[in-house]
């Protein structure tokens, strides 16, 4: 490699590192010296509470609740006696620890109280730290948010974090975990290095393209290593809808005629009732929701009235919105009685919705489909059929259970078609903000790609590479931080 190439490299490289000494800056905001403290654990009463704090004043803050003692061995938990340091009063005799920074989740200087969990004693102990000079209540997230103003996180792994943080089903608590393990900030890196090289391989053709040192097929090279980039941000983006299911819920709809048993399944599903159920046809007349762990899947289970033709104008209504929830499902629960597959509204089910879904669902279009056959405990020996060929389909009984396994293996592994399986193949983008740069990151590459200028070509690639260096932390604003630490718990 020649002289100036190899220049240009590291140069490049430089650059692709000032983002990260820049969001120092722009998280610390001006207190970013005081000392904060905060209630970690859950409120109410528990066993143990854990009391954290973070700052320059952190040693002194245990030294005064444990006076006269000296501060504990590093990252040793060591049992001390708690005393107001304004009175003498003791407070608890709690275990203590000590983490000075920057070996620490902050980078700072921390101490952790783990006292008994009794309202009175957090209390007291929470009274006494604020007597400490120095020393003020943590706001929401004011934890994380200096820990990624340190570079202990990046905003990635923050995501991750707060994600983990509300995860209610086992599928997002995996792929929080492979968030907060920084998996999306590590490839986001490897691409960021790869524009790093494409930038250096365009600027030395620039400034010596007339240099005989200099390589030959350098533009090519760079070429090639963009179009590689361009198929691998395609994939993503592609599949960036099944992240955002992932952490928000697909939506799941049951639908079917009236009277085959959409409410009861609702009811076996979310395990309580939602749903009235009555052998009265059309006892549904509006859309009721509720979010369910399906499967370790986040879902939002909706249950719909039944389709039919001819009725009264409010249940009439309830069938226009079930239609409706069905143009916007991610998979559809279609009940039928599997006693009674022969009627004109089963049948009718069949040709207009079954039929034309999974028609689309085949050509990668709309939604997911599952067929049930519900009431199979009214099946008798030898019954006749329904008189025509059904679709693939499973047998379910909600009155005694039968069946429920399989369906729920069934629904594992649709959901994981519909948000992506978040224990194998390439992590999830789960947020809009994802899906944002890297889009604006493909965007700047093809305008790389249809440049007729050099000097064009060499800023749409420092462009591209600037949307992943925000994906991950640098050159955000106060705002976009604010957006994303103001969901995050106080302690945290």
């Amino acid at each position: 490699m020649s002289r100036g190439l190899w220049t240009l490299l590291s140069r490049a490289a430089r650059g692709l590192c000032r983002p990260s000494a820049r969001r120092g800056s722009c998280a610390s905001g001006p207190a970013a010296g005081a000392t904060i403290f905060a209630l970690s654990s859950g409120q109410g009463r528990c066993g143990v509470a854990v009391i954290r704090t973070s700052g320059p004043a952190s040693g002194l803050a245990l030294r005064s609740l444990t006076a006269p003692r000296d501060l504990p061995p590093a990252r040793s938990a060591s049992l001390r006696q708690l005393s107001d340091p304004s009175s003498g009063e003791p407070l608890d005799r709690a275990l203590v620890l000590w983490f000075p920074g920057p070996r620490s989740f902050t980078g700072e200087d921390c101490a952790e109280f783990h006292v008994h969990g009794g309202p009175a004693v957090v209390s007291g102990v929470l009274q006494a730290l604020g007597r400490v000079p120095g020393l003020r209540p943590a706001e929401a997230g004011e934890f994380t948010r200096r820990a990624f103003a340190h570079g202990k996180l990046n905003l990635t792994e923050v995501e991750g974090l707060a994600d983990l943080i509300h995860a209610e089903t086992e599928a997002q608590r995996r792929q929080a975990l492979r968030q907060l393990d920084g998996e999306l900030g590590h490839l986001c890196r490897g691409w960021a290095e790869t524009l790093t090289k494409a930038l250096a391989y365009v600027e030395a053709y620039i400034d010596f393209g007339e240099d005989d040192n200099l390589e030959e097929g350098v533009l090519e090279r760079a070429d090639a290593q963009v179009r590689e980039l361009q198929e691998a941000l395609g994939a993503h983006l592609r599949d960036a809808r099944r992240g955002q299911r992932l952490r928000s819920g697909a939506h799941v709809v049951v639908a079917g005629p009236p009277n085959a048993g959409k409410s009861s399944l609702v009811n076996l599903l979310s395990r309580k009732p939602v749903s009235i159920v009555s052998p009265e046809p059309g006892t549904t007349r509006d859309v009721l929701e509720t979010p369910v762990d399906l499967a370790g899947f986040p879902a939002l289970l909706s249950d719909t009235a039944g389709l039919r033709e001819g009725v009264g104008p409010v249940e009439q209504e309830g069938v226009r919105r079930a239609r409706q929830r069905l143009e916007q499902a991610d998979l559809i629960l279609a009940v039928l009685d599997a006693s009674d597959l022969a009627s004109p509204s089963s049948c009718d089910f069949l040709d207009t919705v079954v039929g034309p879904v999974r028609t689309q669902s085949t050509n990668g279009q709309g939604p997911r489909l599952l067929l049930l056959l519900n009431k199979s405990d009214l099946l008798q020996p030898g019954q006749p059929g329904p008189g025509r060929e059904l679709p693939p389909h499973l047998l379910l009984s909600c009155l005694t259970g039968q069946g429920l396994d399989g369906l729920l293996d069934a629904l594992r592994k649709e959901l994981a078609t519909v948000c992506g399986d978040p224990a194998a193949g390439p992590p999830l983008l789960t947020r809009a903000r994802h899906q944002h740069h890297l889009q604006a990151c493909l965007d700047a590459l093809g305008h790389y790609s249809g440049a007729t200028d050099l000097a064009l070509a060499a800023e749409a690639l420092r462009v591209a590479r600037g949307h992943l260096a925000r994906l991950t932390g640098g050159g955000g604003t106060e705002e976009i931080l604010d957006v994303i630490f103001r969901d995050f718990c106080v302690g945290k």
